[in-house]
């Protein structure tokens, strides 16, 4: 048999975007590999992406178009036509419009894949078009995003490859080993040639027990701790102040602002020790080039941005920037060329079109979220609200009703694609072209459409084509093949694109963008901040709160606009003992729920073969918290609160302190009593309105042994 390769790009909603090579016989995808030429992936990928291809070929994947026969959520289907499910869908579409406008039609996706075409903003030019509703989606990142841009501006700060030259390290709220995995190979080699590694974490992670040094404040309390060092670096008088004097505005008040903010009082607040917090201060001015790799759990409370903010502000005071290697990374995305108003043409949404939350569409559906037109119909691909969105059990209770006509584009029957009245079967990653976001590196990432794809699975590219042309919209762009929208969706006469082109991407496989290079990037040596100031900004002139445009469609109307603090501080979690006990007594515990090691989100979550690497759902719980309640580890227990429950096993461990339960996110709720996100609350964070998911408090009780 003829085998050939391919170019691939992972297309899931990871940092590390690998740069693959896929395996072709017959027709048939055969395996994928990492590109062993690519510095960053070096020929290794991930356990989610090991065996990929069987999940191209799953026994359970949808292959042709399904319109339900059953009860909603039954899983009951009777294979049609595409030509019946595009005629069906753009009929009750057609109809909902005519009797109550567009805005009660809303989609709703993520970055179940991460392609410029066939990802996150794929579907927006469609019902940006229609009149939809805009559907604001901040699952991650978007509170972290708010933060820094206010700081820094859009930079992509320290290139992950530079870290190799750093000599402190400081991975806060990140678990490399399990979500940015191929950085963390770059961190092991610094550590390796002599540089300090600190993880800051709310749990022993997996990163955490390879770390020199694991700093573990509680939930919640990462904004104190950041206060706390700007304290002690500025007590210490270790302030870089010609960095500070030259490139950074508002040092004076920064400094007022931490006076009282002591380690003492952070330690009262955080548990981490005085005497550490002033540690960590001396070590990361000192030690250079220091480099903080922040990860998106850091935003998951009502203080986040505020924390984030904070944290920003710290490789300036300590002149970081000055070095290779020394900084901050938060998203590396900024610097890359990507034409997101050609992707989601927000010229075409009407004006005065309202927004709603993907975090709130429980609510949404509900009614509970005042609405005027209802949502009649929602079209979901590229997201599984199901399991990843909070206050589940209200989604399903919204899914559930009789007048909400769902749409669903997906690979399984999904926990939400069981409610939908429509599924229609979509194509994966090796069945079609795309350029694959990067928002953890600084490459431009190709992937081939290598095999076709199995039964009537179709791209979403060319679902929304079609569905364009039977509501006939006939803007150019819903003509485009994936191959022009390429050509259109990157700004190839960008400077970072200097002598790279889409036939250099097809020859290569990737293609590191032109903005300086691991040994030699040093963005803001000397500030030039993308920034009104130009410098790096700890106070601002009249902030108030937004959503950055790629997380909503790109329309900039009825933005969150509340006024923010011109200066960082620490913003307490919602659902904490001390800020709130009367609920503390209730449910007392505080439950951080990070991603799993086997699944990406929900995907693989339905696969034997991850499930059995992560194992059955689980709760980690300190021994004095689960000796209170009799529970043994390996017993199951449930784990509840006033929005809901879901169940899980014991695992005892000292891996988290006591008052703190750990649950990891992605289980398939069809296959288990309930997921984590049945108990998270859908209240925003004071930034980018994103989700609170590690701001939720619990109680746990055994239910056998």
């Amino acid at each position: 048999m003829k085998t050939r390769f391919a170019f691939g790009g992972c297309p899931h909603d990871c940092p590390d975007t690998c740069s693959m090579v896929f395996e072709v016989e017959e027709g048939r995808l055969k395996g994928v590999k990492g590109n062993p030429d690519h510095p960053l992936t070096r020929g290794g990928l991930c356990v989610k992406l090991k065996d990929y291809e069987k999940r191209h070929y799953h026994p359970d994947r949808l292959l042709y178009p399904l319109r339900r026969s059953g009860p909603k959520g039954s899983k009951q289907f009777e294979r049609i036509s595409w030509d019946e499910a595009l005629d069906e869908i753009t009929g009750r579409w057609k109809a909902i419009i005519a009797e109550h406008g567009p805005q009660a039609i809303i989609p709703y996706s993520y970055l179940g894949h991460q392609g410029l075409v066939h990802g996150l903003n794929g579907g927006d030019a469609f019902f940006n078009r229609m009149g939809a509703t805009v559907c604001e989606r901040t699952f991650c990142g978007e509170g972290a995003s708010t933060a820094w841009l206010l700081t820094v501006g859009p930079t992509a700060g320290v290139d992950p490859e530079s870290y190799i030259h750093s000599r402190y390290i400081v991975i806060w709220a990140c678990n490399s080993v399990s979500t940015n995995l191929h950085h963390w190979h770059i961190v092991k080699d610094a550590q390796k040639s002599g540089a300090k590694v600190v993880v800051i974490d709310a749990y022993a992670s997996r990163t955490a027990k390879e770390a020199d040094w694991h700093i573990c404040p509680k939930p919640g309390t990462d904004g104190a701790l950041a206060m706390a060092l700007i304290h002690s670096i500025i007590e210490q008088d270790l302030v870089d102040r010609d960095y500070v004097d030259h490139y950074t505005v508002g040092y004076a008040e920064l400094a007022e602002r931490a006076k009282d903010r002591t380690p003492e009082w952070a330690e009262s607040i955080t548990g981490v020790a005085a005497d550490d917090i002033r540690t960590l201060a001396r070590e990361l001015a000192t030690v250079q080039p220091a480099a903080i790799r922040i990860g998106v759990a850091l935003e998951r409370h009502r203080g986040g941005g505020q924390a984030i903010r904070a944290v920003t502000c710290i490789p300036a005071l300590t002149g970081a920037w000055r070095h290779v290697g020394g900084g901050m990374t938060q998203f590396s995305v900024w610097e890359h060329p990507y034409k997101f108003d050609v992707i989601c043409r927000p010229d075409l949404i009407p004006k005065g079109t309202r927004v709603v939350s993907n975090l709130q569409i429980g609510r949404a559906l509900t009614g509970e979220m005042p609405l005027d037109p209802p949502i009649l119909s929602m079209m979901c691909w590229n997201s599984n609200p199901v399991t990843q969105a909070p206050e589940t059990d209200k989604i399903v209770q919204g899914l559930l009703r009789e007048d909400l006509f769902l749409v669903s584009a997906e690979h399984f029957l999904s926990d939400t694609a069981s409610y939908a009245d429509i599924v229609l079967p979509a194509s994966m990653g090796a069945e079609m072209e795309d350029i694959i976001l990067s928002w953890g590196h600084l490459y431009l990432t190709y992937n081939a459409k290598c095999v076709e794809s199995p039964g009537e699975a179709l791209p979403n590219s060319e679902i929304f084509r079609r569905l364009a042309a039977r509501m006939g919209y006939d803007e150019p762009n819903f003509q485009w093949s994936d191959s022009e929208c390429l050509e259109r969706f990157v700004d190839w006469d960008a400077p970072a694109c200097d002598g790279i082109d889409l036939s250099t991407l097809r020859e290569q496989g990737y293609a590191r963008l032109k903005v300086g290079t691991p040994d030699d990037r040093a963005p803001h040596r000397e500030g030039n901040f993308p920034t009104p100031s130009g410098k790096c900004e700890f106070l601002l002139d009249n902030p108030h709160n937004f959503v950055a445009g790629p997380f909503r469609q790109m329309y900039e109307e009825f933005q969150p606009g509340e006024a923010l603090d011109v200066l960082p501080d620490y913003v307490p979690a919602r659902e904490n003992p001390s800020v709130n006990p009367e609920l503390a007594r209730k449910y007392p515990l505080s439950i951080v729920s990070p991603k799993s090691h086997s699944f990406l989100n929900s995907c693989y979550a339905n696969m034997d073969g991850k499930l059995q690497a992560q194992g059955e759902q689980f709760v980690l719980i300190n021994a004095a918290d689960a000796a209170e309640r009799g529970i043994r580890d390996g017993g199951t227990v449930r784990v509840f609160n006033d929005r809901g429950a879901f169940e899980a096993l014991a695992h005892v461990t000292a891996d988290v302190n006591p008052g703190v339960v750990v649950a990891t996110l992605g289980y398939w709720r069809q296959l288990n009593a309930g997921t984590v996100n049945c108990i998270s609350a859908a209240e925003f964070a004071d930034m980018g309105h994103a989700p609170t998911f590690s701001d939720n408090l619990v109680e746990i009780r055994k239910v056998s042994q």
